[in-house]
């Protein structure tokens, strides 16, 4: 069995990597859509919006309500993938960890 030092120095690398994987995850855009690529959210893997972009067919003021309804679905699309990427980039950081069944990391 590994000593209390040994594991200790083991949780602080992993630490370091999670930290190191977190701050990677800003650098990663996933694109969300709507409506037909009419409406588009850029965002970051941590979940930070980095643009919008609405194409100029939508700006109309007969259009606010469909307008607002796809900036959301763009949200949520992006919100989706950026899940997605976030949890593919972590599950490369632990596959090599032996983590007790169920055990979640704090992300």
């Amino acid at each position: 069995m590994k000593s209390i030092e040994d594991i200790m120095a083991m949780a602080q690398n992993v630490q370091a990597e999670l930290t190191k994987a977190q701050d990677g995850l800003d650098k990663i855009e996933v694109e969300g859509a709507a409506g037909g690529g009419l409406v588009k959210v850029r965002a970051s893997a941590k979940g930070r919006i980095i643009g919008i972009d609405i194409d100029e067919s939508l700006l109309q003021p007969s259009e606010k309500q469909m307008i607002e309804d796809l900036v959301v679905a763009a949200f949520n699309d992006a919100k989706a993938k950026a899940d997605a990427a976030s949890g593919a980039e972590m599950a490369k950081m632990t596959s090599g960890i032996p983590l007790p069944p169920g055990f979640k990391l704090p992300f």
